[in-house]
């Protein structure tokens, strides 16, 4: 009901907007005669992010559209969803996986949707621009993201949305309840001597946490009962864990001198605070496991505890980011920058906890300084950029990264890259407080070095991209008990990993038909089994598009095939929020066939698709994580819809 109220507000305020932009009426002999106002181009609709890059609102329907037209609005290759929608997700692809030098909380297996300020855009609009997006959910539910923007000048923007989901799930205790508000500003003097952007963002990712399948058996066996999901065994039937944060940013510059010219100075500050909570909320410990000759044991999944009521384990976290710059631009030798970094942050629990003789404190933090500098050079088909800084004060940490690309035409182009990170660890492997006495641990881990060098290809016959890392004191978790404990536990790799990929794609058409392929190759070389992918992961999609009535409706209908070969996936741990390395099960080597039928009809993008559809027929061996089973078939449907007042 309550995403009912904000879709209806939404279609209110756009309604509103339009009517005040109705086209006015000249006083002149024919009073009813209405001026023609200039229709606005696509153009100017733009959407940009403050690295720079630049695109226009887009509402053509394009097998890309299709890609992202789900939960997390972005192309889903190399993530492998969870049952409900609102879970977590298993990375197939490692290189999707993204650092920073600077520490963070963690929880990283919860925030695929958690906003960060690499997620959140700006806008620049002739007129007022509105985008609404609806799709069903797997049970009792919906998934609504609403969005509008509006100049009130041609200097000022502003932008509000709500991305809200509510699903139920197939299996016990699977709740899925989200939220994510946003609320941008930009403003730009006439002549761009002062250029802000600034933004506010309050989400919250709520999960009931079942703990995945007492036995996998009468999942994959075939027993109809167990058909009805419900019907399934799961550890815990009230545990549940709820992410909430909140951030305010602030990037401005002001350029020193008074006109634009072929040299020019700039004075450049950004400003980032954020505050998140971590809870993960149990009320029955004990968890009942029905053996294969019908006895029951009764455990506690995570081991002993120090209490045997109800368990509420809470982390907090904020931090305060500053960086001050002075920019030397020059129509000829490209872009300089210079700058400093003052980073804080506190990750704390309200209590110091002695556990097996040892103290674990009840805060950790960060207090550092950074300095470093900036080149951009772009002229002509060459962009080259680079940046490096190091720590001066506080914690080492340092960062170098390198870029070049150059553009042949519109259709072919090579890019490189090159990546040298020493990384803060983040808070969560060095400390971690809760009621199970396992999961209580102090550390002092050594930063995480990574090189990466990566090179990519574009041209009208393949799309070919590569990415080679050599990773250095890896952090990860793991399952020091196993079978049906699961105490899970922080390790550091002291050796050295070495990751490759090689993904190509390319789209083949024939006449109205047409097949589109994307292919991903990786390879890892290590002495344990610790950063375990699929060797192969695939997406191939047929389909046909045509034009009807006039071409007054647009659509598209064909299938899509994904697939990955075995391998030990991460499992989910949620009183972490983390995926722990396990080599106990395998998953993969199933294919998961979709059927769609999108529409266009003028702005609007209508979707139907039949998810899974070969599920019936193919198996019950269909997993997202260890003992969390993919989704099964489901008929699902929504809509894009925009609005240009």
């Amino acid at each position: 009901m309550k995403l009912l109220n904000i879709f209806v507000l939404f279609l209110l305020c756009s309604s509103v907007l339009s009517f005040g932009q109705e086209e006015k009426e000249v006083g002149d002999d024919n009073a009813f005669k209405k001026e023609e106002l200039p229709k606005a181009s696509i153009d100017q609709y733009k959407i940009y992010s403050l690295q720079g890059d630049t695109i226009y609102a887009d509402t053509s329907l394009t097998i890309q559209s299709e890609y992202k037209y789900n939960y997390l609005r972005k192309d889903l290759f190399g993530l492998l969803p969870f049952a409900n929608e609102g879970q977590s997700y298993t990375r197939l692809k490692f290189s999707l996986k993204k650092y920073n030098t600077l520490p963070s909380s963690g929880h990283h297996a919860k925030k695929f949707n958690f906003m960060g300020t690499d997620d959140i855009n700006y806008y620049s609009v002739a007129t007022p621009f509105t985008e609404l997006y609806f799709k069903t959910v797997m049970e009792q539910g919906q998934n609504l993201d609403a969005f509008i923007t509006v100049n009130t000048s041609p200097q000022f923007n502003f932008s509000v949305a709500y991305k809200g989901l509510r699903s139920l799930g197939k299996y016990i205790n699977q709740l899925s309840s989200t939220g994510n508000f946003r609320f941008t500003s930009s403003y730009a003097a006439d002549n761009k001597r002062y250029v802000a952007n600034a933004h506010f963002v309050a989400q919250d990712i709520m999960n009931g946490e079942n703990g995945g399948l007492t036995s996998d058996e009468d999942f994959e066996g075939e027993d109809a009962a167990f058909n009805s999901r419900p019907r399934l065994e799961v550890y815990f039937k009230d545990a549940e864990t709820l992410l909430k944060g909140s951030s305010v940013f602030l990037d401005h510059s002001f350029r020193i001198n008074k006109e634009n010219a072929s040299s020019n100075w700039k004075i450049n500050h950004q400003i980032n605070y954020e505050y998140e909570t971590y809870n993960f909320k149990q009320t029955t410990l004990i968890s009942s496991i029905l053996d294969s000759d019908g006895t029951t044991t009764d455990l506690q999944r995570f081991g002993d505890a120090s209490q045997t009521g109800e368990i509420i384990n809470k982390s907090r976290y904020n931090k305060l980011y500053n960086r001050f710059g002075v920019e030397f631009e020059n129509s000829l030798l490209g872009r300089f920058e210079f700058f400093v970094e003052d980073f804080r942050d506190n990750n704390y629990y309200n209590k110091i906890i002695i556990a097996d003789n040892q103290i674990i404190p009840s805060s950790i933090n960060t207090e550092l300084n950074r300095a470093g500098g900036k080149y951009a050079y772009a002229k002509n088909n060459l962009e080259i950029s680079g940046l490096i800084s190091s720590s001066f004060n506080g914690p080492a940490s340092s960062t170098i990264k390198g870029n070049l690309l150059y553009n042949f035409s519109e259709r072919m182009a090579v890019e490189f890259e090159y990546t040298n990170l020493s990384k803060i660890p983040d808070h969560i492997y060095n400390l971690q407080q809760s009621s199970y006495l396992g999961y209580n641990w102090s550390n002092n881990f050594k930063n995480e070095k990574i090189n990466s060098f990566s090179a990519s290809v574009k041209s009208p016959w393949v799309d070919v991209s590569a990415n080679y890392q050599i990773l250095n004191d890896h952090l990860y978790f793991t399952d020091d008990v196993e079978d049906l404990f699961q105490i899970i536990t922080p390790q550091q790799y002291t050796e050295s990993i070495n990751y490759l990929n090689i993904q190509a794609g390319k789209e083949f058409r024939y006449g109205k038909f047409a097949l589109d392929n994307t292919v991903l190759y990786q390879q890892v070389q290590q002495s344990e089994a610790i950063l375990n992918v699929p060797e192969f992961v695939t997406r191939n999609t047929l389909y046909y598009s045509d034009h009807l009535f006039k071409k007054a409706l647009y659509f598209q209908t064909g299938v899509t095939l994904n697939y990955f070969t075995k391998f030990y996936a991460n499992e989910y741990n949620p009183i972490l929020g983390e995926s722990f390395v396990q080599n106990q099960k395998e998953i993969g080597n199933f294919p998961m066939v979709d059927f769609f039928v999108n529409l266009r009809i003028q702005r609007t993008r209508i979707y139907v698709k039949a998810e899974h559809f070969n599920s019936p027929f193919t198996g019950n061996t269909f997993y997202s994580s260890p003992h969390y089973p993919y989704r099964d078939f489901m008929l699902r449907f929504g809509l894009v819809w925009n609005f240009f007042q």
